[in-house]
C-alpha cells in the first residue's frame, strides 16, 4: 500500500492529473496477489476470474468502466480506455477484452490471475454453498492479515488544479455467479467523483452498494447536507449496513480532506493517505 500511495504521490508532485495518480496507485494493487483485483482476483462459481473496474473525472463527470473482463492485465486501464476512446461508460465481457486488445493494452491468460489461496476460498465457499467476501476472516486463507479487508482496491485523488478523480478495481465475490457484476464498475455506486464535493471508492457487499447508490449518496450528503467527508462516508455506510451489507469507503473532498468509514467495529480495511512533500501513511484499522 505504501508503494501504491507513493506511485500516486509522485504523479501529483510533478503536477500530474488526479486521473493519472489514481490509475498509477491502483495498478500497483492490481499487480499484487494480495488484493482481490487483477492478479489475485477471486473466482466465480464456474472457476473463472472476471474483473471489474471504473474511473471517474470529477472535473468533467466523464467516466469509464469495464466489467466481466477475463484478459485485461490491468482492468483500471481498460476503464480509462472506455472513458477516453468510446462514447460509452460501461463495456462488459468479450466487448471489454476486444476493445482493450485492439487498443494495445497488455492482455493475459486466465492463469495469470491464479493464486492458490483464492482457489481454496472458492472450494470452501462451494462446500458451504455461500458467497464469500474477503472480510470473512475464518475462511480468507490469507495468513496473518485476515481481519481487515484485503479485497477490492480503490483510490481517490485531488490534484494541484483542484480536480478530483476516483477509481475502483475488483474481482468481485468468491463463488459469485459467472456474469455477476457488482458495484465497482457502476458509477454512483462503487465509484464517484465530483469537483463540487468529493471523490470516493467503495468496497464490500456490492449488490447492496448498488441499491444504496452509495457513491452518489455520500457525495450528495457532503454537497447538500454540508457534512464532512468523514461524516458523509459514515452516513452512507450506515445505509449499506441497514440493508445487511458490509464494506467501506475511502474518499477525499474538494479541499483535500480525507474521509473513511466502514461497517464493523472489529473489522476494517487497510487504507492510507499521501500528501505532496510528506511521507505516505498506511493505517491498519483493527486494534490487536
Amino acid at each position: 500500500m505504501e508503494e501504491s500511495l507513493k506511485a500516486g504521490q509522485k504523479i501529483l508532485a510533478g503536477g500530474g492529473s488526479a486521473i493519472d495518480a489514481v490509475i498509477a496507485a491502483i495498478k500497483i494493487m492490481e499487480d499484487s496477489p494480495i488484493f482481490n483485483a487483477g492478479k489475485g482476483a477471486v473466482f466465480t462459481a464456474d472457476g473463472f476470474n472476471e474483473l471489474d473496474a471504473s474511473i471517474m473525472d470529477g472535473a468533467t463527470k466523464r467516466a469509464g468502466a469495464v466489467a466481466m473482463s477475463r484478459a485485461i492485465k490491468n482492468p483500471i486501464e481498460g476503464a480509462r480506455l472506455v472513458m477516453d476512446k468510446t462514447k460509452h461508460t460501461l463495456i462488459a465481457g468479450e466487448g471489454a477484452d476486444k476493445l482493450a486488445r485492439e487498443n494495445g493494452l497488455e492482455m493475459v491468460d486466465q492463469k495469470y490471475y491464479f493464486t492458490q489461496h483464492r482457489w481454496e476460498q472458492l472450494e470452501e465457499a462451494k462446500k458451504k454453498e455461500e458467497l464469500l467476501l474477503d472480510s470473512d476472516k475464518q475462511r480468507a486463507h490469507l495468513g496473518l492479515y485476515t481481519e481487515p479487508y484485503l479485497g477490492t482496491v480503490g483510490a481517490a485523488a485531488l490534484d494541484s488544479k483542484g480536480n478530483l478523480a476516483a477509481g475502483t478495481s475488483t474481482g468481485g465475490m468468491t463463488n459469485k455467479m459467472t456474469g455477476r457484476i457488482g458495484d465497482s464498475p457502476i458509477i454512483g455506486a462503487g465509484n464517484y467523483a465530483d469537483n463540487d464535493s468529493l471523490a470516493l471508492s467503495c468496497t464490500g457487499t456490492g449488490d447492496i452498494f448498488i441499491r444504496v447508490a452509495t457513491g452518489h449518496e455520500a457525495s450528495a450528503l457532503y454537497k447538500y447536507k454540508k457534512l464532512s467527508a468523514t461524516k458523509a462516508a459514515e452516513e452512507a455506510i450506515k445505509q449499506v449496513a441497514a440493508l445487511g451489507g458490509t464494506g467501506g469507503i475511502v474518499s477525499v473532498d474538494k479541499n483535500g480532506n480525507p474521509g473513511y468509514a466502514w461497517t464493523k467495529d472489529k473489522l476494517g480495511m487497510f487504507h492510507g493517505e499521501a500528501r505532496v512533500g510528506q511521507e505516505p501513511k498506511v493505517f491498519f484499522p483493527v486494534a490487536k
